[in-house]
């Protein structure tokens, strides 16, 4: 993202975006960055002039930290990198973090569009940690202490800890105010629900509230990056195509945590198992694509599926069936590759092994596909 003067990178809280920050901000032994955190009282009161401030560090990296927390600092910043860009400065002068706030992103798009590029930051994947470890992942999930904790049980009490503190402090510190426990009961029938198509009808019901408080809710944990909405795939057919989006919990340990499944037997022994490996799966895959890459899965009225479409740029289309078990096929599942039209048509499975399934679609595992796909990013 370096073709912009200052980069949002946002993401989850505990992913680790502080230490990363302080990290680059340190990496020029020349011209070393400076860190500042708003929440730190001295560092709030530095910016006491931030145009001052500013221009006295020029020619360095400045990292801001929590810069939601002065809403000001955006026009202010915005005055700053254009008279920079007029008097002929390079990119890479800002980087400003925050969790995924609603605030922070409007107030980036309305900002300083333009200006800025936004990087999100998310747990752990696959490709970080190889592919010996791809079972602790998907079970533990992708947050750093959840996935690097010492036991199963330490991991998932971390989880559950986490899972309340973002819920009675977090989600009020960022603005919207809904009550904690109608917020927990909503993200665990998500849970439940996990790789199923959006029906507000019946979470509604369970909450005693109306279906646009729940879709409310929905787009406030989209927007928090803690849910995934994957949109459905529109081709020419005459086939009647569901026009609902599938939503997904993103981190498969919390996932889990939700529903109080603690380490991989219980995970196994559960009927989301299949639908959380889908959604890892995705997450991960979805990480790894080229930029510009288009999201989708294809189902039709009468159930023929696939659960991963990827539109990625000079309209190469790739179509992923996914699963845990062994890389079966079917009547069903070959009309929805042939319905899809995609260059390349894969069965993603839960083994490491590779062989061609017939009618062009390949089987193999999720490490091979991450490899394919970093080689297409380049």
């Amino acid at each position: 993202m370096r073709i912009f003067p200052a980069v949002v990178l946002v993401g989850p809280r505990q992913v680790g975006k502080t230490t990363l920050a302080r990290a680059i901000a340190a990496e020029d032994r020349e011209h070393p960055g400076v860190y500042l955190d708003l929440e730190a009282p001295a560092d709030l009161e530095k910016l006491a002039d931030p145009g001052a401030y500013l221009d006295e560090h020029r020619g360095c990296l400045v990292v801001i930290d929590e810069i939601h927390r002065i809403a000001t600092l955006f026009q202010v910043l915005r005055g700053v990198i254009d008279e920079r860009i007029r008097a002929g400065e390079g990119v890479g002068q800002f980087l400003l973090l925050g969790s995924a706030s609603v605030d922070l992103l409007r107030q980036t798009e309305e900002t300083l569009a333009g200006r800025v590029g936004i990087l999100e930051l998310g747990p752990f994947d696959a490709r970080e940690l190889g592919g010996g470890q791809i079972d602790r992942l998907w079970v533990r999930g992708g947050f750093p202490r959840s996935f690097l904790a010492t036991s199963d049980r330490e991991s998932a009490i971390w989880r559950a800890n986490f899972i309340s503190t973002y819920l009675e402090r977090d989600i009020p510190m960022l603005g919207p105010r809904i009550p904690a426990e109608t917020l927990r009961r909503f993200w665990t029938m998500l849970a439940h629900s996990q790789g199923s198509l959006w029906n507000a009808a019946p979470l509604a019901r369970g909450l005693a509230l109306d279906g646009k408080t729940v879709a409310r809710y929905l787009d406030l944990l989209v927007d928090l990056l803690l849910v995934r909405r994957l949109q459905p795939l529109h081709v020419n057919t005459p086939k009647r195509l569901v026009k609902s989006p599938k939503t997904y919990v993103r981190d498969s340990g919390l996932v889990h945590t939700l529903l109080r499944l603690d380490d991989r037997e219980a995970v196994l022994g559960h009927p989301v198992a299949g639908p959380s490996w889908e959604g890892f799966v995705i997450e991960t895959v979805l990480r790894a694509v080229p930029e510009r890459t288009e999201a989708s899965f294809y189902r039709t009225a009468t159930g023929v599926e696939l659960d991963l479409v990827l539109d990625m740029p000079n309209n190469r289309r790739w179509a992923i069936e996914i699963r845990r078990g062994l890389a079966t096929t079917d009547r069903a599942l070959h009309t929805a590759f042939d319905d899809a039209k995609p260059d390349r048509a894969i069965i993603v499975h839960g083994r490491e092994d590779r062989f061609p399934k017939g009618a062009g679609v390949e089987a193999m595992g999720l490490s091979a596909l991450l490899s394919e796909l970093a080689a297409l990013a380049g």
